[in-house]
């Protein structure tokens, strides 16, 4: 595959071209694209720095969730029980100055219970009248944990709000926060009694986030650390305004054609009995990814680059969020389960054929 560089520039203003694009008025950024990148990725250290203050390792994980923040994206955390995942969201939202909101998912949650309802109140005129009380729904960082337990009916309810950023609650329409973000979490092990999201659903969410045991160090530091009576404090780094303003200067950040390429390529592979796609991907997928992914694996490219302090999108950038992106977006069939043949390998394997073509 050609990889050769271009050079695309950071927006400049049309009218004078010499010209940076400046920001608003009430903007906090620096007057240009390229000095507001550079801070940028100086926000993103001392964010990992504060975030390693309770979260001890799942470097990874924190760096996938920024860039979901960053690119107005949600994320599906997947891992086992005790992996400090509500604590880690909690924290996330506790160091950006977010409200934060926790809705635990249970078979007999219904959907008033996420977005809210209408309640019958007195007025001062002695009048009763519907009043709307706003659900958990409302906040900027919402936690939907484990999401699979709740039926069909109640999830979509949640996913409808992350899709459209906005309720309709008998028949009137109410924005949500901004910036707004969700993190759903699904417990792989345990199957009696949830309800695995559906594909189409699945396709909400911008990653697939694996949570993983920590490494023998990082679980003895653990031990250590979070056994004490000391607890850490944790500073604020930015607020809502602040975030909404990064997440548009993501959206300016620049992208080789040859990324573009990459992304509508790599997706097009897992499409079997496609032309462009490998004999043996019709031999382990059964469905392959829809053009969402492309879209999410340009945004996640533009986020990575720009925390890391590039002015481009690059392919190390699109390659580190290609699995996040694509793994539940891949439905796998018998044979390659009967072969531990997983999603995340078949896009694993598609990455090291694309670096070898």
């Amino acid at each position: 595959m050609d990889t050769s560089d271009a050079t695309p520039t950071i927006h400049t203003d049309s009218s004078n071209p010499s010209e940076p694009v400046t920001n608003n008025d009430n903007s906090t950024l620096p007057p240009d694209d390229v000095a507001a990148i550079d801070q940028l990725g100086l926000v993103y250290q001392e964010f990992k720095n504060e975030i390693g203050k309770v979260i001890i390792g799942q470097e990874d994980v924190v760096e996938r969730l920024a860039i979901c923040l960053f690119s107005k994206g949600h994320a599906l955390l997947m891992g086992v029980p005790g992996l400090a995942k509500t604590l880690l969201v909690s924290s996330v939202a506790e160091t950006m100055d977010l409200s934060f909101n926790r809705i635990q998912f249970t078979p007999d949650l219904m959907p008033a219970d996420i977005t809210g309802t209408d309640i019958i109140q007195e007025t001062d005129a002695g009048q009763r009248e519907f009043q709307f009380i706003k659900g958990p729904v409302f906040a900027n960082l919402v936690l939907a944990d484990e999401i699979n337990r709740a039926p069909a009916k109640t999830q979509s309810a949640m996913l409808e709000a992350m899709q459209e950023n906005m309720v309709t609650v008998l028949g009137k329409t109410y924005k949500l926060d901004k910036p707004f973000f969700v993190l759903a979490t699904q417990n792989p092990v345990e199957q009696e009694g949830t309800y695995p999201l559906p594909e189409a659903q699945l396709d909400r969410f911008m990653f697939l986030i694996d949570v993983d045991y920590p490494s023998h160090d990082e679980e003895l530091r653990i031990a250590r650390e979070t056994t004490g009576s000391s607890k850490s404090s944790l500073s604020h780094i930015l607020n809502g305004s602040q975030v909404q303003e990064y997440q548009d200067l993501v959206r300016r950040v620049p992208v080789p054609d040859h990324i573009y390429e990459y992304a509508v390529e790599i997706v097009r592979k897992t499409r079997p009995g496609t032309e462009a796609a490998p004999d043996w991907i019709g031999e382990y997928v059964g469905w392959g990814a829809g053009p969402r992914a492309v879209q999410y694996l340009i945004l996640g490219a533009k986020a990575r680059a720009a925390l890391h302090g590039s002015y481009m999108a690059r392919l190390e950038d699109i390659e580190a969020v290609t699995s996040p992106v694509l793994s539940h977006r891949v439905l796998t069939n018998f044979a390659a389960e009967s072969q531990g043949m997983t999603a995340a390998k078949v896009v694993d394997r598609l990455v090291e054929e694309m670096r070898e073509s």
